[in-house]
């Protein structure tokens, strides 16, 4: 059984096409360590699949078809890494109609193009894989006979997922609603923690230790723990200030839970207490966002 989010955009999608939806790639931190891999939102959104090298075809053109190129099962590189689906698990755990290893990718291109008129795929993400489809294209149109027909025209499938997107399910609200609680009560422990004294990167290790406590998988972002003037930087993540008395404390951290996103940004006086500058920036401040 496919994904509702999959079905929908399959109901959305042009009767004559196909679409390439590639997942996120993985990225090299130094020499063979990687950085830990987080899947591209809108490929998590409809096949629900976490790994990475992997690519979904969705074909309207051929009966609502959809098939996913995984990486296939290794046991020597699953004591490294961890379990992986393989083909078998992409359709039994996925929903996928069919499913081959990704190394067959480029040899099955031209069947999964052959016949649509529109192909929708998003350019500038995967210089590798825009080079693949632009040549498999430009094969089959100078081939220039029956009956191979390229697609004729590339259209960015965000066009149609990130309007879905706008719409959450009552599921996907109760996921974004558990992220922002993780990251508030991280927030409010943060602020009965601070002291002068400490440096930010105390209050960051505080705050991503709840966060992971509480099931979060990560930081949604990079937390910005700003102390002082440090704190009029927008996008401070050094971390490694001090924190005095008399000062303020900016925090902006949220918290990821299963794919969704909190952000919040508080400041508040290290000592406890603000000054009376401090209360009357504050409360205009606050006034302005109610």
């Amino acid at each position: 059984m496919i994904r509702p989010q999959l079905a929908e955009f399959m109901r959305r999608m042009d009767p004559n096409s196909v679409a390439i939806i590639p997942s996120a790639r993985e990225a090299t931190r130094s020499n063979d360590t990687q950085y830990r891999f987080r899947q591209d939102s809108d490929f998590l959104y409809l096949t629900g699949f976490e790994e990475p090298e992997a690519i979904a075809v969705v074909a309207p053109a051929r009966g609502q078809k959809f098939t996913l190129f995984v990486r296939p099962r290794d046991p020597e590189r699953e004591i490294w890494d961890g379990r992986r689906a393989g083909v078998q698990g992409a359709k039994s755990e996925y929903g996928a109609d069919e499913s081959f290893p990704i190394v067959e990718f480029d040899e099955k291109l031209q069947d999964l193009l052959d016949g649509a008129e529109k192909l929708y795929y998003r350019l500038g993400v995967n210089p590798d894989l825009d080079g693949t489809i632009i040549r498999q294209i430009a094969r089959m149109r100078a081939l220039n006979r029956k009956p191979i027909h390229p697609p004729q025209t590339i259209i960015d499938p965000a066009t149609i997922v990130h309007e879905m997107r706008v719409l959450k399910s009552p599921e996907e609200i109760e996921l974004m609603q558990r992220a922002a609680d993780i990251a508030a009560e991280a927030h409010m422990e943060a602020m009965k923690a601070a002291r002068p004294g400490m440096k930010e990167y105390e209050i960051e290790a505080l705050i991503e230790q709840i966060f992971r406590r509480l099931g979060a998988a990560a930081p949604a972002y990079t937390s910005i723990i700003g102390a002082g003037a440090n704190a009029t930087i927008l996008h401070y993540i050094n971390n490694d200030g001090e924190l005095r008395d008399g000062e303020l404390l900016l925090i902006d951290a949220g918290a990821e839970y299963r794919g969704y996103a909190s952000d919040i940004t508080r400041t508040f006086p290290i000592s406890g207490r603000y000054t009376k500058a401090q209360r009357e920036i504050y409360d205009l401040v606050l006034e302005a966002q109610m």
